[in-house]
C-alpha cells in the first residue's frame, strides 16, 4: 500500500451499491464501465460496496472489477468480505468501524493486502490506525443525499481536527464531495477524497483527477528540489 499512500492526494471511487440478484445482469455492465474509466483516469482505489449481492455474485463481480483495472495502478477493495476479496484476487478490503478489526484481517492475509476503514470520529480513526489499517475514510464531511439527520455533516472544522491529530496517517474525506468543495477538504488536511457520484460522471471525474494530479506533481517537484 505504501506506493499508493505516498502518492497523495488519494482518490477513491465507491460503487453505488444498487446491484441486487434481480438486476445484476442488467446493471453490472454500467458499473464495470465506470470502474474501467476510473482506472483510465488514474483513480487510485475502487471500493466495491454492493451489500445486496449474494456471496457468489459478489465474488464474480469482484473478479470482473479486478480484470477491468489490470495493468493500471488502481487498487480494488471489497467491502467487509475479506474472504471474497482474497478469493477474487482483489487488493484489499474496506471495513466499518464496528466490523472485524484490521489486525484480524492482517493475521490471515498476505503482506501488502490493503485494509481501509470507514470512520465517523477521532476515536474510531485512532482505533483503526492502532489496529493496522492502511487508511480511513472520514465523514460525512458535507451534507449528502441519503443520510439521515442523525448522520449529519461533520464539517470542515472536524475534518481539519482529526487530520491534524492523526497526521501523517491517511484520512480520506467522504460525504457530499463535489467539484465545488473537494479543494476545501484537501485544504483542511485530508489525504484524499472518496466519492460515489463525483467519480461516476466522466467529465467531473476527469476535471477533479486532473487537478489532483497537478497538485501532486507540484508537491513532488518541491520535495525533489528540497
Amino acid at each position: 500500500m505504501s506506493s499508493l499512500i505516498d502518492r497523495k492526494p488519494i482518490s477513491c471511487l465507491i460503487t453505488p451499491g444498487n446491484l441486487t440478484p434481480s438486476n445484476f445482469v442488467e446493471e453490472k455492465a454500467d458499473i464495470l464501465e465506470t470502474v474501467r474509466s476510473a482506472a483510465d483516469l488514474e483513480i487510485g482505489i475502487v471500493q466495491i460496496r454492493e451489500k445486496a449481492l449474494t456471496g457468489k455474485l459478489l465474488h464474480g463481480f469482484a473478479r470482473e472489477c479486478v480484470a477491468a483495472v489490470k495493468g493500471t495502478g488502481c487498487r480494488v477493495l471489497v467491502n467487509e468480505r475479506f474472504d471474497i476479496a482474497v478469493a477474487a484476487g482483489a487488493d484489499g478490503v474496506h471495513l466499518t468501524s464496528t466490523s472485524i478489526p484490521p489486525w484480524k484481517v492482517r493475521a490471515v492475509t498476505d503482506a501488502g493486502f490493503v485494509v481501509g476503514v470507514s470512520t465517523h470520529s477521532l476515536a474510531e480513526i485512532l482505533a483503526a490506525k492502532d489496529s493496522g489499517a492502511d487508511f480511513v475514510v472520514f465523514g460525512p464531511v458535507f451534507d449528502s443525499p441519503g443520510k439521515t439527520e442523525l448522520e449529519g455533516a461533520k464539517g470542515l472544522a472536524d475534518l481539519a481536527e482529526v487530520c491534524a491529530k492523526c497526521a501523517p496517517f491517511p484520512v480520506l474525506a467522504l460525504g457530499g464531495i463535489d467539484r465545488s468543495n473537494f479543494r476545501q477538504a484537501l485544504a483542511a488536511g485530508a489525504s484524499g477524497i472518496a466519492a460515489i457520484r463525483l467519480f461516476r460522471d466522466a467529465g467531473d471525474a476527469a476535471s477533479v483527477i486532473g487537478e489532483l494530479c497537478s497538485g501532486r506533481e507540484i508537491r513532488e517537484d518541491r520535495s525533489i528540489n528540497e
